[in-house]
């Protein structure tokens, strides 16, 4: 692997279809596409200030380094990536990716980052962006720190673990979510979800977890949520109290209490949904 010491590159392509090489406390000024259809790479303690910088690249290794805000749709179309201790500024970084590891990295401007994505391992993430990780597969996310609205959205085959998530609209359409140790709020969490389980979290949402499809909660608490699996097929084990319930379509929800059951005769068929609660208040 040859070495590169504090380069200064321009100018689009500046090292395109790059192979074997470490390159380290460098700069990456104006010009698109710098390390387009790379491979065998390692950056370190390096700069990227401009659009699309590794594009159709393999076997990427990136440390310590900064993506600027023009660095904007950084990583696509690369696969096996490994990125740790970086501060990434640009929104929209990668894009169909396949294999990626990201450690100890900061996205203060995640807007649209994460799309399309498969194999994606996370690890001591901060994010702060609309539509993180949309439309990803075969996810292993662990400390993430989240604020952004419709985060997961279509997503299938993720773990998530330890992680605060702040967001509106999570794990729409989403498949096979299983969420372990969180906190998670934000307004109609989990709508048109098949198989989302959420184990020992605390969830607060309005009119959340409706419209879901074998929904699974286990030893997990509700605050502050209302009207709570509409039209949902769950299996709930909940600490505490729920504020309220509203038609759930089957299943069987455990809890302390109830501040209010909605159960609609005309809307569901209320025999197929077991409610087990030391205190229920029932609309009329």
């Amino acid at each position: 692997m040859k070495d590169i010491l504090t380069g200064t590159f321009t100018g689009e392509r500046a090292l395109f279809m790059a192979q074997d090489k470490h390159i380290k406390d460098s700069v990456f000024e104006d010009g698109e596409s710098p390390l387009k259809h790379s491979g065998n790479i390692e950056v370190e303690g390096s700069q990227f200030k401009w659009k699309y910088p590794l594009w159709y690249s393999e076997d990427i290794i990136v440390r310590k380094c900064t993506f600027f805000e023009m660095g904007r749709a950084g990583i696509w179309y690369t696969n096996n990536i490994e990125v740790f201790d970086c501060e990434y500024i640009a929104p929209k970084g990668f894009r169909r990716c396949d294999g990626v590891t990201i450690t100890n990295v900061n996205f203060p401007n995640a807007a649209e980052t994460l799309w399309q994505c498969r194999n994606v391992k996370m690890k001591n993430v901060t994010a702060k962006g609309d539509y993180l990780a949309m439309n990803c597969e075969d996810m292993e996310i662990d400390g993430l720190e989240l604020d952004g609205n419709y985060s997961f959205d279509g997503a299938r085959n993720i773990t998530i673990r330890n992680s605060r998530l702040m967001s509106k609209d999570a794990f729409w359409n989403s498949e096979n979510i299983t969420a372990e140790n969180c906190y998670i709020s934000g307004e109609y969490l989990g709508w048109n979800s098949k198989n989302l389980t959420l184990i020992n979290c605390t969830i607060e949402s309005l009119q959340g977890l409706c419209f879901c499809e074998n929904l699974t909660l286990i030893n997990c608490r509700l605050v502050n949520t209302t009207l709570a699996f509409e039209y949902s097929t769950v299996n709930a084990d909940i600490i505490g109290t729920v504020d309220s319930i509203k038609n759930p379509s089957g299943g069987v929800i455990k809890c302390d209490g109830i501040g209010e059951l909605i159960m609609e005769e005309d809307k569901v068929d209320v025999s197929k949904t077991e409610i087990v609660s030391k205190s229920v208040s029932v609309a009329v």
